[in-house]
């Protein structure tokens, strides 16, 4: 093998510096993770790309800075280094998959029961990953209480349908950068959805199967609370990556959350569960920033994350500004401030969560059930 030489550097001896770099969640060296692509050295030059697991990731600048430190140190502290950071999103799905083959990741979003917020948890996961520039699709399966419409604006508007092969399509409507998908789309607003099971079940097989989802690094899934036929429906229709459950800090809640956690390890569903958003954790008020008060209890989804030894991804806090947002159709974490932050930082989390996932547990095989 012949290596460029330049005032004494080589290509091999730069790829060595980058062996000494670690990714921190994976725990091993980049080099051999494939992470460095496009080296070039040419006159006092260095320069490639880090491929990260995912465009949301929390450690970009500390992996560069890394890399830096390791080429000034073991190389030359002379040489110009240009450094390109951008992302490759894990999968371990196949693309021969029969539904759904260019979705990365899919991710089911849960809880033990109703109002605790996880329609408001999707939805603002959602747009993080996409502001992070990540592909991004939002299905609301929570069919017969859909809210996705109306966080994102688009209460008026309709799917279009297109024709592929002999089969017609939906096509998902694109807001702040995320496909969406609801069965609030396709009803008028003010009918309640009176269905059977089987009905509502259906209904997400279609959102599954028969939609143009197109390219996505993450499909999330917004189930209806509880455990239920929707819950069944989605396991059995395709593998899905992880899971995350979304609970406030009251027992109440809790006990709850612990029933949705128990279904997603029952030996014959085997979902892995990726972490837990304590979602209304606290309260401060705008005009006392420095206090902070435990309305439902203090630090509940926490505890129940450490007891289960489950990643704790975010404690969202309980604030106006996520009620106004949702209500007017522009999600919190498209703005500054305390709740966009922790919207953010669980995308940050639970991108980290599914990299791992990716690169230490094989893929979750669909459910085969007699019902």
């Amino acid at each position: 093998m012949v290596y460029s030489i330049v005032m004494g550097i080589t290509r091999e001896s730069v790829l060595d510096a980058l062996r000494t770099v670690e990714d921190p969640d994976l725990k091993q060296d980049l080099v051999s993770l494939n992470m460095i692509q496009d080296l070039k050295v040419s006159e006092g030059n260095i320069n490639f790309t880090v491929v990260l697991t995912t465009p949301a990731c929390p450690l970009k600048e500390v992996i560069k800075n890394a890399c830096l430190e390791a080429i000034n140190q073991l190389v030359s502290s002379n040489v110009k280094t240009t450094i390109n950071m951008t992302s490759n999103v894990t999968s371990i799905r196949g693309k021969d998959a029969p539904l759904l083959p260019e979705v990365k990741n899919i991710i089911a979003v849960s809880s033990g029961k109703g109002g605790v917020g996880k329609s408001t948890v999707s939805v603002n996961l959602a747009v993080s990953l996409a502001k992070a520039g990540a592909k991004v699709g939002l299905i609301d399966a929570d069919i017969f209480g859909p809210s996705i419409p109306t966080m994102f604006n688009c209460t008026n508007e309709q799917p279009g349908i297109i024709k592929k092969g002999d089969k017609n399509l939906i096509v998902p409507i694109e807001q702040y950068g995320v496909k969406l998908l609801s069965i609030g789309f396709l009803t008028p607003a003010d009918n309640a959805v009176i269905w059977r099971g089987p009905m509502a079940s259906s209904a997400l097989k279609q959102f599954i199967g028969d939609t143009e989802w197109g390219s996505l690094d993450y499909l999330i899934v917004d189930l209806p609370p509880g455990t239920s036929d929707i819950h069944l429906t989605l396991v059995q229709s395709v593998p899905v990556t992880g899971a995350i459950i979304v609970t406030t800090p009251q027992k109440v809640a809790l006990a709850d959350a612990s029933k949705g956690l128990a279904m997603f390890k029952q030996p014959n569903i085997n979902v892995p569960v990726l972490g837990i958003v304590e979602n209304m954790a606290y309260f401060i008020p705008p005009d006392y920033p420095d206090n902070k008060y435990f309305i439902f209890g203090e630090d509940g989804g926490k505890k129940f994350a450490e007891q289960h030894q489950i990643p704790l991804l975010a404690q969202i806090p309980l604030e106006e500004p996520v009620r106004i947002s949702g209500d007017n159709g522009y999600p919190v974490a498209m703005e500054d401030g305390s709740a966009g932050t922790a919207f953010r930082a669980l995308a940050e989390n639970l991108a980290r969560e599914i990299a791992i996932r990716n690169a230490q547990i094989p893929q979750t095989k669909k459910v085969e059930m007699n019902t």
